[in-house]
């Protein structure tokens, strides 16, 4: 407990020491933006399957609230899912997500941004693979929605082309009763439009 009161007294010493900075120039925007995927699921107890390499696009809007903060809500599509080989084959689930991100973006520079907030996503295709002795293609049932958090940075230019990297930790089970949450970490290249 004592661990994250010390956390949230840092992250709102930053905040507070991030406002108290001179005034910078920043306009409200909208872009796209898109990338690469490492997907992976971790099941509870068994520790992260192994990655499963996809990509991922979507539409951003950027509103904001002072020259330090502003509230970056998002629509993306990504692919996500996992791998898990051993000795009999390789398994892997292909699961494509519409994704609504809410990011709160502090820019403690001109330049540079920490982002961070919830996000909810809807499977809108799944898929299963098996690649071993004997192919096959066995449907499993996963849950349609997930929900959980992101944390990232990046840097944006004056022109407003961003580079970002972020990690989402989902909360939401992908199986019923299974424990397995997704792990999913994105590089972006957005554009300002």
């Amino acid at each position: 407990m004592k661990t994250i009161n010390l956390t949230i007294a840092l992250f709102l010493g930053m905040v507070f020491s991030i406002s108290a900075q001179a005034n910078r120039t920043h306009k409200s925007n909208a872009g796209i933006k898109g990338g690469y995927n490492l997907a992976a699921v971790n099941f509870d107890g068994q520790g992260e399957t192994e990655q499963r390499h996809s990509f991922h696009i979507g539409v951003y809007g950027e509103e904001f609230l002072s020259d330090s903060f502003a509230i970056q809500p998002e629509l993306v599509y990504s692919q996500q899912g996992y791998v898990i080989t051993n000795s009999s084959g390789t398994f892997t689930q292909k699961l494509n997500y519409i994704n609504l991100p809410l990011m709160l973006k502090a820019y403690p520079s001109k330049n540079l941004f920490l982002k961070a907030g919830p996000q909810i996503g809807l499977a809108i295709t799944h898929k299963e693979e098996y690649e071993g002795l004997f192919n096959s293609s066995q449907e499993y049932d996963p849950n349609n929605f997930d929900w959980g958090v992101n944390l990232g940075g990046g840097l944006k230019t004056d022109s407003g082309i961003s580079f970002e990297v972020h990690y989402h930790v989902g909360l939401g089970d992908l199986y019923d009763n299974s424990k397995a949450y997704n792990r999913v970490w994105q590089f972006s290249i957005g554009i300002d439009l």
